[in-house]
């Protein structure tokens, strides 16, 4: 017998700046879907966390210098996870997010997906900017102590063509650019990239590995991780 929790029910959609973005409820999990892609939901969140851990972790055994608390760029907003994970630790000086879909922005602010970032955004040390990620790392003058980077499924499993540049050598070169000397780039995918590994030592990042974090079914989610010279 169905249940009503059998069909997504359709909260917001929206044609955004690039393409149809949805969030939708399903059971008791919320969804979002860009292009009928299937993004991202509420159900776990473990992987989205351990981004943020694992990118402090690593500025740690970086020895990245001391001072105020350090300043990370989250690069998509998604459902909240990594913001929020991010604001519940004392550590972090400024916590910046680049989220380039305004309807995301709107779900957070006051829709559905407040009841998971509604503390972040209020912390003080949080800033939401509306933008393209590629092009704020290629223009903007901030500099971070850590990238989070979270915006497709994947190094070769992106959500918009626009999306790949990011992780060629020229992105990867942007991404150093804004960064400050041994601070780190993490970047979340949904499985394992020998390939992308290969491209972060050829960008000239050092310490380059690949942490997985197991998933209830197939292949793990893995954050790559990659730390700026000198």
């Amino acid at each position: 017998m169905s249940t009503p929790y059998d069909i997504p029910e359709v909260l917001d959609r929206r044609e955004g700046p690039y393409g149809e973005v949805v969030l939708r409820r399903h059971g008791g999990l919320l969804q979002i879907i860009a292009n009928g892609c299937f993004l991202m939901d509420t159900s776990d969140g473990r992987s989205e966390r351990r981004l943020v851990d694992a990118a402090l972790a690593a500025l740690d055994a970086a020895g990245a210098p001391g001072g105020p608390g350090p300043h990370v760029l989250i690069g998509g907003l998604g459902v909240g996870f990594s913001l929020a994970h991010a604001a519940a630790q004392p550590r972090w000086g400024r916590i910046t997010v680049v989220e380039r879909e305004p309807a995301v922005i709107d779900w957070h602010r006051g829709g559905p997906l407040a009841e998971l970032s509604a503390r972040a955004l209020a912390d003080p040390r949080t800033r939401i900017v509306d933008a393209d990620l590629v092009e704020y790392v290629n223009e903007t003058s901030d500099t971070f102590d850590a990238l989070c980077l979270d915006i497709d499924n994947g190094p070769g499993w992106t959500v918009t063509e626009g999306n790949e540049g990011l992780y060629s050598p020229a992105g990867l070169a942007s991404c150093a650019r804004v960064l400050r000397p041994r601070g780190v780039l993490a970047v979340w995918s949904a499985k394992p990239s020998p390939e992308f590994e290969g491209t972060l030592r050829n960008a000239g990042f050092q310490q380059v590995r690949t942490e997985e974090i197991p998933v209830a079914r197939g292949v793990p989610d893995v954050v790559h991780i990659g730390v700026r010279p000198e």
